[in-house]
């Protein structure tokens, strides 16, 4: 499955061009009426979202097989993997513990296995006085172990609409926005939040005219009903 490059949104111009992109696809939708379907609203938002998405910040290249894993790690997890069917068939503690052994015996070898090859590659580099590829293996370490932990978000209590409540207004809209969760997977629409949030003024004032129509009509879209239960 094709994911968006999020990681160029980070980027102002990346992010400008994706602006550009949701301002020309949804130019041609400025008479879309929401009054109307508001699946069908949120279809036709939800499809100029990830066509905006594909030209700018485009996807991520597919991640290309690991030079270590040879045919012995591959048989190991195919070993693994019945390991897991029998004992999902057969709970037992005997194939449990057959199965967490596997998995123990399957980590050390994969580790080995990768340590045996960057330090090849380090022996290599070592022979080689070139300072591009250090430089290169130096900017691969550290994007790889610098990781940036997510702050927790607090959790918000949601009320349910009383009478005479006015609608939501384009602030409430924009607010809820900035508080969507980040680097969570999407749902079934495919739609990270993060594109959401990068959209700009055009894509918040159409979210906000489908969040006026679905309070007026008090129905949500079917797709918004929808969740993947992964086991």
């Amino acid at each position: 499955m094709e994911r968006s490059n999020l990681k160029k949104l980070n980027e102002a111009e990346g992010k400008e061009q994706y602006r550009v992109e949701i301002s020309n696809r949804f130019a041609a939708l400025e008479n879309l009426e929401t009054e109307v379907d508001v699946n069908k609203t949120w279809e036709t938002t939800g499809e100029n979202i990830k066509m905006a998405a594909k030209e700018s910040p485009g996807y991520y290249e597919p991640k290309k097989h690991k030079p270590w894993l040879d045919k012995g790690c591959s048989e190991l997890l195919d070993r693994r993997k019945q390991a897991k069917l029998q004992w999902l068939q057969d709970p037992s503690e005997i194939n449990k513990d057959n199965l967490n052994n596997i998995r123990r015996g399957n980590s050390r070898h994969f580790r080995n296995k990768k340590r045996e090859y960057l330090k090849d590659k380090i022996d290599d580099l070592a022979t080689n006085n070139s300072h591009n590829i250090l430089n290169r293996w130096r900017n691969y370490f550290s994007q790889l172990l610098n990781v940036h932990r997510v702050n927790a978000v607090r959790q918000t209590e949601i009320h349910t609409a009383e009478l005479l409540v006015p609608d939501p207004s384009p602030f409430e809209v924009e607010s809820a926005i900035a508080k969507l969760k980040l680097y969570k997977s999407p749902g079934s629409d495919q739609i990270p939040a993060e594109l959401v949030q990068a959209g700009g003024e055009i894509l918040r004032s159409k979210i906000h005219k489908l969040i006026t129509s679905i309070w007026h009509k008090d129905k949500l879209p079917d797709q918004w009903k929808e969740s993947i239960i992964v086991p």
